[in-house]
């Protein structure tokens, strides 16, 4: 399918900056971010103070999924909530009206350091595990925020969990039959799953904020002060209220919370409650449905699908029907 990507040049960016309130003569450089297959970004470096980000989102013209309507919004959301506890980036400037340029924009600090993605060979065990325990706390304080409501804040939200799960679930559902997404099971099978087990989702009573995208390459790690530590949490745009274990799927990836004792030290020495009952194996399941169901649909709007992209395509399906079975 074909991606409205916008691409920025040189008087685009003066114009947002100016904007924003920033002399656009002090821009010095720009320079694209390639991470990411959603928003263009850009590192923006001015002659005086920090370095900036600058996203931009697809034009209208771009096939998005359901919950990615406006989600930028709940980018900014996110920063602004997170930013007394969790490092995250500080929002500048944004603009919805697209006043400037023909997409949404986001404009943000850049926080220092490299993905954890590319810190993954220079890292020993010891650093691994100390690190992944130091992220388990942030984690812990992330979720100490708590919301009016469940669900993504830029599709409105619900009194009960159930309901915005549920919801969305139905959501991207609806999305793999508009894109005709190539699923391992029948979309309506999936929807059975997943309301069969449904009452597992009553269980949570409080919203909390929920990154869920944080896998490595959405953690920066710098070490200008020694060792490596964590520098940042970025690309908050997938945020939701909602339910805190949902955020182990993605900082597992294919895998399993419990093999990761380190990130549960840390999460629970500052104060976070990990206990992975049969009930909440039950609502883990759940969550890595619908993840491996969002992974699988936005092959189709991306353009990531064919030959080159099987085995990735591979690994999700297998992914979605081990969850299915886990639901029993």
């Amino acid at each position: 399918m074909h991606q409205d990507r916008i691409e920025l040049d040189r008087a685009d960016l003066a114009a947002v900056l100016e904007a924003a309130g920033i002399d656009s003569r002090r821009l010095r450089a720009c320079e694209p971010l390639a991470e990411g297959t959603f928003n263009t970004a850009y590192r923006l470096r001015l002659a005086q103070g920090p370095d900036l980000v600058l996203k931009v989102a697809p034009g209208p013209s771009s096939p998005v999924m359901g919950y990615e309507r406006g989600m930028m919004r709940t980018e900014e959301l996110f920063y602004r909530t997170a930013g007394d506890r969790v490092p995250v980036p500080e929002v500048v400037h944004s603009d919805y009206g697209r006043r400037v340029v023909r997409g949404d924009v986001l404009l943000m600090t850049h926080r220092p350091g490299r993905s954890w993605s590319a810190w993954r060979d220079e890292l020993s065990p010891g650093e691994h595990d100390r690190l992944r325990s130091e992220l388990g706390a942030l984690v812990a304080r992330l979720h100490g925020i708590t919301g009016p409501g469940f669900g993504y804040p830029q599709a409105g939200l619900a009194d009960r969990w159930r309901t915005a799960f549920l919801a969305m679930v139905d959501a991207v559902l609806a999305d793999a039959r508009r894109f005709d997404a190539p699923l391992p099971v029948p979309a309506d099978r999936i929807a059975g799953a997943v309301r069969r087990r449904s009452d597992l989702l009553d269980d949570v009573r409080t919203p909390v904020l929920v990154h869920f995208d944080l896998w490595p390459g959405n953690i920066l790690l710098d070490d200008t002060g020694g060792g490596p530590a964590v520098s940042a949490i970025v690309d908050g745009e997938r945020a939701f209220w909602g339910d805190p274990l949902a955020e182990t799927v993605s900082l597992s990836l294919f895998g399993d919370i419990a093999e990761d004792p380190a990130f549960a030290r840390g999460y629970r020495a500052a104060g976070g409650t990990l206990d992975l009952d049969d009930r909440a194996r039950g609502r883990l399941a759940l969550y890595r449905c619908y993840l491996y169901l969002v992974m699988a649909v936005e092959a189709v709007p991306r353009g990531t699908v064919g030959p080159r992209h099987e085995p990735q395509a591979r690994l999700v399906r297998r992914a979605l029907l081990a969850a299915l079975d886990g639901l029993g």
